[in-house]
């Protein structure tokens, strides 16, 4: 069994509603990034990722895909220029040892993160999903087994603009039983307090937890997660600037409330430098930012410091929910997977059909490989 070809496909849907809102009055209808302030990143109107399809000489293919919500055609740049070559003629049933090749081939001149790391998280997932595939099996099972029949996912943001609506959209999710909403804030103390509190008191049973979009200075974060303390909050994510580890330490020792990292981390050598300062008390990788081999490896880090891992998942498409998913059923302590309902409004519109599943969980994956199949006429959609 050898690897005869490796597709890129940059892919750019436009959703039903913009992801997190609506564009900011501010920003030129023109551009195709704005900011969205106070939050540092940029972001699209449309959902953009990059598929990978890597095919074998006996016709049997796989599907993986990067987390590349800008400039995907970057991460494609990557596989096509210096991964895709490399796999030429390979075992796709090697994935470990395909890994290593991989992640070698520019390692020692510093891009072992950032846009190739999306790339090889592509193709990883891709080979998992042919290994899986080949061997008959689930890609949960090649990585061990499965620790649950179901993975529990929570409601991550509220976009909505007033705190009457998020309430009320909350008091939603929970008539339907949801018990875990995760707010996308920052917005400063006062008003992200406000608006956790409005939230919160949808349900008696309801946990929340607070996505502070790395807004905050120390010690705004000890203010806001001092007071989040008081109201028995699940966690609070990204509260400070994502390379300050020494900040994250003094703030995760100061709180109760767990401080939750991981998105902007591609690989087990980043995660040990905050495992070792204990400066995460959750940790979040992204399947389509390490690939499902580094991520294993993420957790088993993570369960060495006796912390949890609930994977990451903003903006990818139906690939990488899927990855996520049988990621979050290889885990031991697993708490929940996230749900982004405006993303998989658009999710499955790549696939020939749906997963199923959320806001409360997923049905564990049976099928061969990750058990998705992407429909390739989606794949060129762009407005």
């Amino acid at each position: 069994m050898k690897v005869t070809a490796v597709e890129s496909y940059v892919v750019k849907l436009r959703p039903p509603e913009a992801y997190l809102g609506a564009r900011p009055a501010d920003a030129a209808p023109g551009d195709a990034y704005y900011l969205r302030p106070p939050w540092r990143s940029l972001y699209s109107d449309r959902f953009e990722s990059l598929l990978v399809r890597i095919t074998c000489d006996d016709g049997t293919y796989g599907w993986g895909e990067a987390l590349a919500p800008v400039a995907p055609e970057i991460a494609q740049a990557v596989v096509d220029r210096l991964l895709a070559p490399v796999l030429i003629g390979r075992d796709p049933r090697r994935v470990r040892p395909l890994w290593a090749t991989l992640t070698g081939l520019m390692r020692e001149r510093g891009h072992l993160t950032g846009h190739q790391a999306d790339a090889l998280a592509a193709v990883d997932i891709a080979l998992w999903d042919l290994a899986g595939k080949a061997h008959g099996a689930p890609v949960h099972a090649l990585l061990g087994g499965a620790f649950r029949d179901e993975i529990p996912t929570y409601v991550s943001g509220l976009a909505k603009p007033t705190d009457a609506e998020r309430a009320a959209l909350a008091r939603q999710w929970t008539d339907g039983g949801v018990r875990a909403i995760k707010l996308h804030l920052g917005h400063g103390v006062t008003a992200d307090l406000a608006t956790f509190d409005a939230v919160q008191a949808a349900h008696p049973d309801l946990r929340v937890a607070v996505d502070a979009h790395w807004a905050y200075s120390l010690g705004d974060a000890l203010r806001l997660g001092r007071a989040l303390d008081e109201r028995g909050a699940w966690f609070l994510e990204a509260p400070l600037v994502p390379e300050d580890v020494t900040a994250h330490r003094e703030l995760a020792a100061a709180l109760s409330t767990p401080v939750a990292v991981g998105e902007a981390m591609r690989n087990r050598y980043e995660f040990r430098e905050w495992l070792h300062a204990r400066a995460v008390d959750l940790c979040q990788p992204d399947v389509g930012r390490t690939g499902i081999t580094e991520a294993m490896e993420i957790a088993a880090l993570a369960a060495a410091h006796h912390l949890p891992v609930a994977p990451h998942h903003s903006v990818g498409l139906g690939v990488a929910v899927a990855a996520g998913l049988h990621v979050s059923a290889a885990v031991d302590d697993m708490p929940a997977f996230e749900f982004q309902p405006a993303t998989m409004a658009v999710a499955n519109r790549i696939l020939t059909g749906p997963l199923t599943g959320g806001p409360v969980a997923f049905a564990l994956p049976r099928s061969p490989g990750l058990g998705v199949e992407v429909d390739i006429s989606t794949l060129q959609e762009e407005a």
